[in-house]
């Protein structure tokens, strides 16, 4: 197998946090939402196609990021979607939304404004947090 490498929009716009069991853990650089994203390192590009042992890895990870969120941040929705319209690489947005954050209601593709950037320390202790 090729050596896994996050595809280029990823790594623009996020901090890569650390691993997992099978996805890097990415946090999305703009701070106006708690804003993870996981990326199995597969070369699978669609959920379906992972194999069961990889979808119950995946879903547990989705899982410790919720817990996090909940107890991290003041969220009062989580939003967890697979959507790769624009970045083809497997990928799964674990999202904490708020009334007042600046796209509430709609969705964040699209809607989020440039915002604040994530602290260093804020992200070492997010990575802290997550036994990163």
């Amino acid at each position: 197998m090729a050596e896994f490498t996050l595809h280029p929009t990823l790594m623009a716009d996020c901090h890569v946090l650390g691993t997992l069991e099978l996805s890097q853990v990415l946090l999305h650089r703009n701070a106006s939402v708690p804003w993870f994203i996981l990326v199995p390192e597969v070369e699978v590009i669609e959920l379906c196609d992972l194999s069961a042992m990889e979808r119950a890895a995946l879903h547990a990870e989705i899982d410790t990021l919720s817990a996090r969120l909940r107890e991290d941040f003041p969220i009062t929705k989580l939003n967890v979607a697979a959507i790769g319209n624009l970045v083809p690489q497997l990928h799964v947005h674990v999202i904490g939304r708020h009334e007042t954050d600046p796209c509430w209601p709609d969705v964040v593709w699209g809607n989020l404004p440039d915002g604040p950037t994530w602290p260093e320390s804020k992200v070492k202790e997010l990575k802290r947090s997550l036994s990163l």
